[in-house]
């Protein structure tokens, strides 16, 4: 790790962290995540599952030591690949995030002045769509576990939106981690249906009799949560296609529940 340059020499007495980022095809993003946090790591640690794309050679420029698997799921993954940290902290970022200049600055306070004594950091994500940020819609209390000790900290064994499980205190940071989805609808309805087929299997038992509640009135009730409950319509038309997916997402659900259920028989 090099030194920032600011003569803050206590930095270069700092804690060590291991930066994890796990990868498929993520030229067009990769070295945007990679930059923001690198200065911050003594070690980048990126987890592929066999891009096709520029993605190593972007790894490789930052100084990244690159590890392949196959993909399963998001918690399987990450789950894999944290014990093979080198150092204690682990500073976890999915590709498509990146960390705002004043995240930074409080991870580098952070790093340079102390060992923490949380198992890990809630830090609260600043989630852009369309090209916009959403400021509500649902998505305004976004939080991740994001900064963690390796030995206290993993993954719930879920296929979609697992959360990390921590043994001891979770802290929570003042400043936002930036995040965009967004690859254009396509690629947008394509994860929504993927997610779908993994939760599938996340559902099957704790969800009884698949019927007109699970493909009408639940999807109804979460447009009506994200639009209006959660402030979908101060975000105008963004708020508008936002609550709009979260809807037919759970109608992907329980469409994807019953053709799950279908192929078992």
């Amino acid at each position: 790790m090099l030194p920032r340059g600011d003569g803050d020499t206590s930095y270069l007495r700092a804690v060590k962290w291991t930066l994890i980022v796990p990868t498929f095809n993520e030229e067009d993003v990769l070295a945007r995540c990679l930059a923001s946090a690198a200065d911050l790591a003594d070690e980048i640690l990126v987890v592929d599952s066999f891009s096709t794309d520029g993605t190593l050679a972007i790894a490789e420029k930052f100084g990244a030591r690159v590890i392949q698997r196959s993909y399963e799921n998001s918690a399987s993954q990450k789950n894999w690949a944290i014990p093979q940290a080198t150092h204690k902290w682990i500073l976890l970022l999915d590709a498509d995030e990146w960390l705002t200049p004043a995240l930074h600055d409080e991870l580098h306070h952070l790093k340079s002045t102390r060992e923490a004594n949380e198992a890990g950091f809630w830090i609260y994500r600043a989630n852009h769509f369309l090209g916009k940020r959403v400021r509500y819609s649902g998505w305004q209390g976004d939080k991740v576990i994001r900064l963690f000790q390796r030995d206290l900290c993993r993954y719930e064994e879920k296929h979609v939106h697992s959360e990390i499980i921590t043994h001891g205190h979770v802290g929570s940071l003042k400043a936002r981690l930036n995040h965009d989805t967004y690859k254009g609808i396509p690629a947008w309805e394509a994860k929504l249906r993927r997610y779908a087929a993994w939760q599938a299997q996340d559902y099957d038992g704790r969800t009884g009799e698949l019927g007109f509640y699970h493909y009408w009135i639940k999807p109804g009730y979460r447009f009506f949560k994200h639009f209006v409950l959660r402030g979908g319509f101060l975000d105008g038309h963004i708020g508008m296609k936002v609550s709009s997916y979260a809807a037919w997402a759970v109608r992907l659900r329980y469409e994807a529940l019953a053709q799950y259920r279908e192929q078992k028989k």
